[in-house]
């Protein structure tokens, strides 16, 4: 079965960087386009940065600068790095994979940024 694993959530101080993982199974990796979304409190998910099969990385106008996104095949693992990190970050952070416009959605790791 279709498995991704989020890690590396927890509690930060702002200002301060965080880096996420993303374990998947059960897919080929690297057919698959993969992203990372985040839901904060009273929000609504939103897309904080994808990457194509290809390498090619994409992110929202309002995610640049601070997020960057990359993926290794060999591990089948995607990453997400975060700097300069606001109190306003505090999410549940999802992963996801999509080949051929179907979703796989991990069940997410929680990051908290401390004022």
């Amino acid at each position: 079965q279709v498995q991704l694993v989020e890690s590396g959530g927890g509690l930060v101080q702002a200002g301060g960087s965080l880096r996420l993982s993303c374990a998947a199974s059960g897919i080929t990796f690297s057919m698959y386009a993969m992203g990372w979304y985040r839901q904060g409190p009273g929000k609504q998910r939103e897309l904080v940065a994808s990457i194509s099969k290809e390498g090619f990385t994409h992110y929202p106008d309002s995610m640049k600068g601070r997020f960057t996104i990359s993926r290794d095949n060999a591990k089948s693992t995607v990453y997400l790095q975060r700097s300069s990190l606001e109190p306003e970050d505090t999410a549940v952070y999802y992963c996801n994979a999509v080949l051929s416009g179907r979703h796989y959605w991990g069940k997410g790791t929680l990051v908290t940024v401390s004022s």
